[in-house]
């Protein structure tokens, strides 16, 4: 079972407050953080500080942020997409974006969900806890190193 999820998100106070709704809502899963989207690319791509970590450990789910510095969310969305290594890693755009292009471009590239963040801290931990019920719990996970047609990729 992949027990991580990795959060791609770049405000420290949203950082926390999803870390403790996810603890609340209990989550078994490691939450791996990274800051901005270049960071999330060196981490699914095990490159820089990660390039020790595991190869078969890819996060169970990926909640991105859409307004982030150096790669921004919809670009990784992109990449995470088109990577046959990565490309079965559910992915949940959590924004405070409401603009609609923003969504429809997120679900053309592949999101498998758009949840806009709660103010209300009680209502954000309710969400944590919707999402990670079914993410985790009870959608079925896609076979672990495996690309959109089923086959394995060349190593």
């Amino acid at each position: 079972m992949n027990n991580v999820i990795l959060l791609v998100e770049d405000s420290s106070s949203d950082e926390k407050l999803t870390l403790v709704a996810f603890r609340r809502s209990g989550v078994p899963h490691e939450m791996v953080v990274a800051r901005d989207g270049a960071d999330a690319l060196d981490y699914l791509e095990r490159r820089g500080k990660y390039a020790d970590r595991d190869p078969g450990a890819r996060p169970a789910l990926i909640l991105l942020d859409l307004k982030l510095p150096r790669v921004g969310g919809l670009e990784v969305l992109r990449r995470v997409r088109e990577d046959p290594r990565t490309r079965m890693i559910p992915i949940v755009i959590l924004t405070a974006s409401k603009e609609e292009a923003d969504v429809a471009r997120a679900y053309s590239l592949g999101a498998n969900g758009y949840v806009h963040k709660p103010v209300d801290f009680g209502e954000f931990a309710e969400g944590a806890k919707t999402l990670a019920q079914f993410w985790l719990r009870w959608n079925e996970q896609p076979p672990a190193g495996r690309g959109s047609d089923g086959v394995a990729p060349p190593a």
